[in-house]
C-alpha cells in the first residue's frame, strides 16, 4: 500500500469515526429541513421559493461542524510534526486530509441535499443539479474550511475563530450555487452559476493546500 492510500485511508476513517462522524452533520441538515417549514408557514409557495436558498445555508453550517478537528487532534498528540517530516509534500497532506473528510462528511452532505430540498418543496427538476452543487460546493468548503482549521491551530476556542476565518469563504459557493439553482427552478439560464461555483472549486483545491501547508509549519514553529 502506497503512502498516499494509506494516508486517505486513515483520514477518511478517522473523519467517519470522529464525533459522530457524518451522522451528525447529516442529522444537522435534517434538522434544519425538518424546522424550517414550522418557522415559515407549511404553504407549498412559499417553501418551494426558499427551498434552494435554505437548503445552501443549511449545508455550509452543517460543513462546519467538524472542521474544528481536521488538524488539533494531530497537531495535539504529535502527528502533524511526524507529517511535515515525512516523504510526502505537506502540501500534498493537506489536499488529502481535505479529500478525506469531504468523503467521510461532505458526500454525505450532498447525497442527502436532494431529499432535503424535496422534503422543503422544491421542483424536482432540479434536484440533478442540487446534488451537483452540493458536491462541488461540499468540495469548496472542506479545502476552504482547513484554511481556517489550520489558522486555528493551537488557539484557545479554536472551533469558534475557525467559524469566523471560514464563513466570509463560504458566502461565494452559496451565491453561486444558489443562484445556479434558483434560476433553474425559474427557466432561466442556470450554467454561468454553476460554472463560478467550480472555477471557486477548483481554486480551493489549488490554493487551499499551499495556505494550510504554511499554517501549519508557522503553528509548528
Amino acid at each position: 500500500m502506497s503512502a498516499l492510500s494509506a494516508l486517505f485511508g486513515r483520514e477518511t476513517s478517522l473523519a467517519w469515526g470522529r464525533g459522530g462522524g457524518p451522522l451528525v452533520s447529516v442529522g444537522f441538515y435534517a434538522g434544519v429541513a425538518t424546522l424550517l417549514p414550522l418557522a415559515t408557514g407549511p404553504e407549498p409557495d412559499r417553501l418551494a421559493a426558499i427551498a434552494p436558498g435554505a437548503a445552501w445555508v443549511a449545508l455550509a453550517l452543517a460543513a462546519l461542524l467538524s472542521l474544528d478537528r481536521l488538524f488539533e487532534r494531530d497537531f495535539e498528540d504529535g502527528a502533524l510534526d511526524l507529517m511535515v517530516h515525512s516523504s510526502l509534500p505537506l502540501e500534498l497532506v493537506c489536499a488529502i486530509k481535505c479529500l478525506g473528510q469531504w468523503v467521510a462528511t461532505g458526500l454525505p452532505l450532498a447525497l442527502a441535499a436532494p431529499l432535503a430540498a424535496l422534503a422543503l418543496g422544491a421542483q424536482p427538476l432540479i434536484l440533478p443539479l442540487v446534488f451537483g452543487c452540493a458536491a462541488v460546493g461540499g468540495l469548496a468548503f472542506a479545502f476552504m474550511g482547513g484554511i481556517g482549521a489550520a489558522l486555528s491551530l493551537g488557539a484557545r476556542r479554536g472551533g469558534l475563530l475557525t467559524a469566523v476565518i471560514v464563513l466570509p469563504l463560504f458566502v461565494p459557493p452559496v451565491i453561486f450555487g444558489g443562484g445556479a439553482l434558483d434560476s433553474l427552478s425559474n427557466g432561466l439560464p442556470w450554467t454561468a452559476g454553476f460554472a463560478l461555483l467550480c472555477a471557486y472549486g477548483a481554486a480551493a483545491l489549488a490554493l487551499g493546500p499551499l495556505a494550510m501547508a504554511a499554517a501549519c509549519r508557522n503553528a509548528l514553529s
